[in-house]
């Protein structure tokens, strides 16, 4: 007994040094295994015991135990400290360096110029108003004055979806046209007008659709905001100040506006307008194209059930991409929608 005991204690510090000289967790494992594996030195140890007399196992067992115990609190230590090591940057870290952010999105150009243009009718006592983007033909044409045989009703010209045909195909037959993807967001002030009493003040931003080939102005989605006042006395000189503070706001204060005599089935009078200011001298002309307008035609009223002798109001509209394409100097409207993250990082 004399002689495994006196093994226990050298086995023991040499198994301490293997473990703290250990460079890596590879060889840790690697001394483990030498000492406590199964083919392991202490291991070989508790094989002995049974050579030993019945009286002398339990001292030497509990030695052998003893070292057992000390050595697997040193292997945990140095598992730490290795896998810490292992973990730390190689380069070592200056932290009075300063930190590195992360790189944030932002909104998209069109988003930009729809919350600038509800900002500017905001200040105005405009409210924001929103509608579907499937529509029907009652809320989309009939209640706005189109009529049947309009070419915006075409399927050449809108889309519409399910079984239905477009009630300008169907009138001869007396059948139901179908539902449609909204041409403009005028729809919504029909919605708004037949649940709400006058006065009512509202702007329209959304998405709208039309058979258009995409082109470098055209696109089969884009987006529009409408404008809709209605109360007792209103005028075009109101229609006409609402407008100049508007794209003023949007375009900057050189901007002008002019009116030009135009025709809408929901609007009489109604006009173009035109705006001016050194955007526009820049593309080398005089005046540009901007919006429709025009004062509310009393059969809409009618068909919402409004007193066209009591309540006159204003709609105009205009197209949110254009806008943006203006402001910055964008000559392509399929940018906007082909999320090249290049393009975009410039608003």
């Amino acid at each position: 007994m004399a002689a495994l005991l006196d093994e226990i204690e050298p086995l023991k510090q040499s198994a301490l040094g293997a473990l703290q000289s250990a460079a890596d967790l590879p060889a840790l494992e690697q001394a483990k295994g030498a000492f406590l594996g199964a083919e392991g030195q202490f291991t070989a140890l508790m094989k002995r015991l049974g050579t030993l007399a019945k009286e002398e196992r339990p001292a030497a067992g509990k030695a052998i135990n003893a070292a057992k115990v000390e050595i697997e609190a040193a292997l945990a230590a140095c598992r730490e400290a290795l896998e810490l090591r292992a973990s730390a940057p190689k380069v070592p870290t200056d932290f009075t360096a300063p930190g590195r952010r992360r790189s944030l999105g932002h909104l998209h150009p069109l988003t930009q110029v729809t919350d600038d243009i509800v900002r500017a009718f905001r200040r105005l006592g405009f409210a924001v108003a929103d509608g579907p983007e499937i529509e029907d033909e009652v809320h989309c044409f009939d209640a706005l004055n189109t009529p049947k045989d309009h070419p915006a009703r075409d399927a050449q010209d809108t889309f519409y979806v399910g079984r239905g045909e477009p009630a300008g195909a169907a009138a001869s037959t007396g059948a139901v046209g179908g539902t449609l993807l909204r041409t403009h967001t005028s729809s919504v002030q029909i919605r708004v007008m037949e649940k709400m009493p006058p006065p009512i003040r509202i702007i329209v931003p959304g998405r709208v659709y039309r058979r258009d080939n995409a082109d470098a102005t055209h696109n089969p989605t884009f987006h529009q905001v409408e404008g809709l006042y209605v109360d007792r006395g209103v005028t075009v000189g109101d229609l006409k100040g609402t407008v100049e503070f508007v794209f003023r706001e949007l375009m900057g204060s050189d901007t002008r506006i002019r009116f030009r005599p135009h025709y809408f089935s929901y609007t009489e009078p109604s006009f173009e307008i035109d705006f001016s200011n050194a955007l526009v001298k820049k593309l080398g002309k005089d005046w540009l194209e901007i919006a429709g307008c025009g004062m509310v035609h009393p059969q809409v009223f009618e068909n919402v059930g409004y007193d066209p002798e009591v309540w006159s109001g204003w709609a105009f509209g205009f197209g949110i991409e254009r806008i943006a394409m203006i402001r910055y100097g964008i000559n392509d409207i399929r940018l906007f929608y082909e999320n090249d993250v290049r393009f975009l990082r410039q608003f």
